[in-house]
């Protein structure tokens, strides 16, 4: 039992961060590293949840959902920023837990954090499949619907046949993000950018043009009575609506994954995941504000919420194209970003030897860890190709909770057990700070459905196995252990 617990030297884990002979080249500054935040994080939420949460739960009050939500994530954000500057490693989550809970508690996050990762990927690739075909549909595009969508639906807890042979679509978003990937950190953080800048204009041209349009009447009341049913509106709908548009924050922490490629990580890391929350919890709430303001709330229950809102406004027509084009590039980047983090965790895991050397191979030409990419590619093609949005936006969701319940764990024991350590960045009211991430985090995994549980249960023994089976004879700590004996 003493050997599931081992812990690999915080000493051991930043002496291999500045390896540089056949490893991953620093080539990322602030800029990038704020560029990835943003791009990870605005996608699904801004351009979908909105107007579902709005029109469900808490009415204009969403504005506060999405404040309250974001508390929650600056409390594992802070955590996380503590670490990717102490421990400026590929891997995230993963490596952080290595260091302070044991190498079985690492493999368990290492493990989950391929739900957040890869899942997510294969998710936005469903949505951005979505908006791709609806603005095909507009210019005079349309593709065979056997083509466009998963082969199953899964509703109220029963499978049945779509009709549909495969997504296509989001197959091929996948291979060319892939592919874009394969030629370097650098050109990939450029491509994102780009297209970060591209979003948030149009996100900034919703809000600039719109609040014009906003009539006060629609936010009155501003918090709508309850129901009578927990969660549906009142100050239970405000906490509701909370935990459903958390789901518009996952993605701040693959910032912490390309830690290795960061020219200053000590300095840049700990910046880029507190600006990169910080500026997309102000986006989120002034969107929020002019879309309630535009359109009743009662009437926001619809896939494209802010497509509605300028469609009421006759004079805003012309920023319909802008907004889809707006919600492709939010989704690319999102893509991008999740494929990036799952081939590092691939990458740090095998260095660890707890996955097969093969996929911490390193390009000699592109310096990027090419294995570990392409099988990412692999796997997240046949999962967007072939399941439904929903079951895999449920799995995403229970696995980044669980991913930050860790790491907030993993800041209280570090800073008992390696008080000395230097830390760079210090997360602020510690406890306070990790334990009010812990209680958000897991009361919100506490109301995810029952089936989201078994999926995760069902994919950690699978996890489980592999480690038992590979990872705990090929560790290299086990070997090193072994070696010393």
């Amino acid at each position: 039992m003493k050997s599931l617990f081992r812990k690999k030297p915080v000493d051991l884990i930043i002496s291999e961060s500045m390896e540089r002979e056949g490893g991953l080249p620093r080539s990322l500054g602030l800029w990038h590293l704020f560029a990835l935040g943003i791009g990870a994080i605005i996608g699904t939420g801004i351009f979908v949840l909105t107007g579902t949460a709005a029109a469900n739960y808490a009415g204009p009050a969403l504005t506060l959902s999405f404040i309250l939500s974001a508390f929650g994530c600056a409390m594992a954000g802070l955590c996380y920023a503590e670490f990717a500057s102490m421990l400026p490693v590929a891997g995230s989550a993963y490596a952080y837990s290595y260091s302070t809970l044991g190498e079985f508690i690492a493999w368990f996050i290492g493990w989950d954090l391929i739900l957040e990762y890869l899942f997510a990927s294969g998710t936005v690739a469903v949505g951005w499949s979505g908006y791709i075909i609806s603005l095909l549909d507009w210019l005079g595009i349309h593709l065979p619907t056997q083509l466009v969508g998963a082969p199953f639906n899964h509703i109220a807890g029963q499978w049945t046949a779509s009709g549909s042979i495969i997504n296509l679509p989001a197959i091929f978003i996948v291979f060319l993000l892939s592919a874009l990937l394969l030629r370097g950190v650098k050109q990939s953080a450029f491509f994102n950018s780009v297209i970060v800048v591209i979003k948030v204009s149009v996100i900034l041209l919703f809000i600039g043009f719109g609040v014009w349009y906003i009539n006060a009447d629609n936010w009155v009341p501003y918090i709508p009575p309850n129901t009578g049913e927990f969660g549906h509106f009142g100050i239970s709908g405000i906490f509701r609506g909370a935990g459903v548009i958390f789901f518009a924050y996952i993605g701040f922490d693959a910032v912490s994954t390309v830690a290795q490629e960061a020219k200053n990580p000590q300095r840049d890391m700990p910046r880029a995941i507190i600006l990169s929350l910080l500026v997309c919890t102000v986006l989120y709430v002034l969107v929020t504000a002019v879309l309630t303001g535009i359109v009743p709330y009662t009437e926001l229950a619809v896939p494209a919420p802010i497509a509605l809102a300028i469609d009421r406004v006759g004079t805003l027509a012309w920023l319909s194209p802008f907004i889809k084009l707006g919600a492709i590039a939010g989704l690319t980047t999102v893509i991008l970003v999740m494929l990036m983090g799952q081939a590092r965790i691939f990458y740090s895991m095998s260095k660890d030897g707890l996955l097969p050397r093969f996929f911490s191979n390193v390009h000699p030409k592109f310096k990027t860890p090419n294995n570990a990419t392409i099988i990412t590619g692999l796997f997240a093609a046949l999962i967007a190709g072939l399941l439904p949005i929903n079951v895999l936006g449920e799995l995403v969701s229970i696995g980044t909770l669980a991913a930050f319940v860790i790491v907030c764990i993993s800041v209280l024991v570090l800073r008992k057990t390696h008080p000395e350590t230097h830390r760079p960045f210090k997360t602020p009211f510690v406890p306070f700070v990790p334990i009010a991430g812990i209680v958000i985090c897991l009361s919100q995994m506490v109301a995810l459905p029952l089936d989201t549980w078994i999926r995760l249960i069902v994919w950690m023994m699978i996890g489980f196995a592999i480690y038992f089976l590979y990872g705990r004879r090929h560790s290299k700590l086990n070997k090193l252990s072994e070696k010393n004996n």
